[in-house]
């Protein structure tokens, strides 16, 4: 994905990237691709900053995160709709704690309430059916744009990881 992205945006990263953290390990490809990019001469030294976007019932690197804790600790609070980030905790903890603390990222939750809305109007305003995962992403970036972690000027990626059609059975019954 970290090579895909380069090359989508001609060799120049975007200021922010935002991915749906359950095991986190997309978190660590993207970092790792960069890296190797840079040792090939194709991009520079500077990275996006990497937001994890967990659920609120299982948010163990949002936790560790606001805490600047080296490694999670295991958090299940029950049923997410999004089922992908269902994680009480990823064996990469300690990996995604470095790499938000290296870019500069953050991290944070959002409930199912959030994720259920952010379904809603994504499949209203622009037509596609997302993954709760990929929602709770729209959720998460309204909310830091209101608190001014990220700004309008900023070039940002939603990394949705998954179509809504999976779920149609789980969601919609």
């Amino acid at each position: 994905m970290g090579y895909e992205l380069a090359e989508q945006f001609n060799w120049k990263l975007p200021d922010v990237i935002l991915y749906p953290t359950g095991g986190g390990t997309g978190l660590i490809g993207f970092w790792k691709a960069f890296d190797e990019l840079e040792l090939l001469g194709w991009i520079g030294s500077k990275r996006p900053r990497l937001i994890a976007v967990q659920s609120d019932s299982c948010d163990s690197i949002v936790t560790a995160h606001q805490n600047q804790d080296l490694k999670a600790v295991a958090i299940d609070k029950g049923f997410t709709i999004a089922n992908g980030l269902r994680v009480p905790k990823s064996f990469a903890d300690k990996l995604i704690l470095r790499i938000l603390k290296s870019s500069n990222g953050t991290s944070i939750a959002i409930s199912d309430a959030e994720i259920a809305e952010a379904l809603s109007e994504i499949a209203r305003n622009e037509g596609m059916f997302v993954a709760p995962e990929g929602a709770a992403l729209w959720a998460a970036l309204k909310k830091l744009k209101f608190s001014g972690d990220v700004e309008e000027s900023e070039r940002i990626v939603l990394v949705n990881t998954g179509s809504g059609y999976k779920y149609t059975d789980n969601i919609f019954t």
